[in-house]
């Protein structure tokens, strides 16, 4: 029996997220195009007769521009130097840049073995991937190469074929029908961020935070939530409301959808938007709305 746990890095929006999604069979890590919508360490855990993985889905390494940035990163670093394997992802339609030389400076200090896992192939030609992967190789030598596409699966077995081969012998750290270590709450607040993200404008989103403030069983088998979307300006809390309350509506009615999927019970979702002032630079806002390094 091999166990062990696997740190996934790379640039916001390579589809790390996308990779434990797919692996572990359920959303457990929510997915937009929005830079940086991975905000805390997520683990998905992969459990087979080989084993068990727990993947690390971190924020996506970027220049910190406020204290909720500086979190975000402090996280991905140092995920690099607590597991056994990193996955170091890159997208192969996007050149590479100063943001891989910073984070292939970051790889420098760790141990474990590091594979490169190149996404998206499916989006570009065999010529391309294979020049992708000789512009990396010139970098530094990994411990193996890993062409894939996470949304459709390709190579996803190949992937984790190899994982098992340079995990140490171990036992389950979680019981085998565990599938992450987040709380429902936090689920079901990620889950309602998300639609927010999708669904509002682009100079909203990295200002939204959501809080579950209640999650309370009812007769019948249903369950009341009540949840509070935070924007750090009246103007996004216009925004993410709507004309006429609509977009807020949009907001809950596709949230309800997807959580009543995951709980598997009808649910009252009882949806709020207020303004918490400059949230991403007060350490005790991060605190209460669980970005803790």
């Amino acid at each position: 029996m091999k166990s062990g746990f696997v740190s996934i890095v790379g640039r916001p929006n390579v589809g790390k997220s996308t990779l434990i999604n797919t692996v572990i069979g359920e959303k457990i890590a929510i997915v937009s195009d929005k830079p940086q919508t991975t905000r805390t360490r997520i683990q998905g855990i992969y459990t087979c007769n080989d084993g068990q993985i727990i993947f690390v889905d971190t924020p996506g390494i970027h220049k910190p521009r406020h204290l909720l940035g500086e979190y975000m990163v402090k996280v991905s670093t140092r995920s690099i130097q607590e597991v056994d394997i990193v996955f170091y992802m890159t997208d192969v339609t996007r050149p590479f840049g100063g943001g891989e030389e910073y984070i292939l400076k970051q790889l420098e200090n760790t141990s474990a073995p590091v594979f490169l896992l190149v996404n998206k192939i499916d989006l570009v030609s065999e010529r391309q991937v294979q020049e992708y992967i000789q512009t990396f190789n010139k970098q530094r030598n990994f411990t193996d190469v890993i062409p894939l596409s996470a949304a459709r699966g390709t190579n996803i077995g190949i992937l984790l074929e190899k994982t098992f081969e340079y995990l140490p012998d171990g036992p389950l750290y979680y019981p085998e029908d565990d599938l992450t270590d987040q709380p429902v709450s936090f689920l079901i607040g990620e889950l309602i961020r998300e639609k927010a993200l999708i669904l509002t404008r682009d100079e909203v989103p990295h200002s939204l935070a959501v809080e579950v403030e209640e999650y309370k069983n009812q007769n019948g088998g249903k369950v009341y939530l009540r949840a509070v979307i935070y924007t750090e300006r009246d103007s996004q809390k216009g925004i993410v409301i709507g004309k006429k309350g609509q977009m807020l509506k949009n907001i809950g009615e596709q949230s309800r959808r997807d959580i009543e999927k995951m709980l598997d019970c009808p649910v009252y979702l009882d949806l709020w938007v207020k303004v918490k002032k400059n949230w991403r630079d007060s350490e005790n806002n991060l605190n209460q709305l669980g970005y803790r390094p």
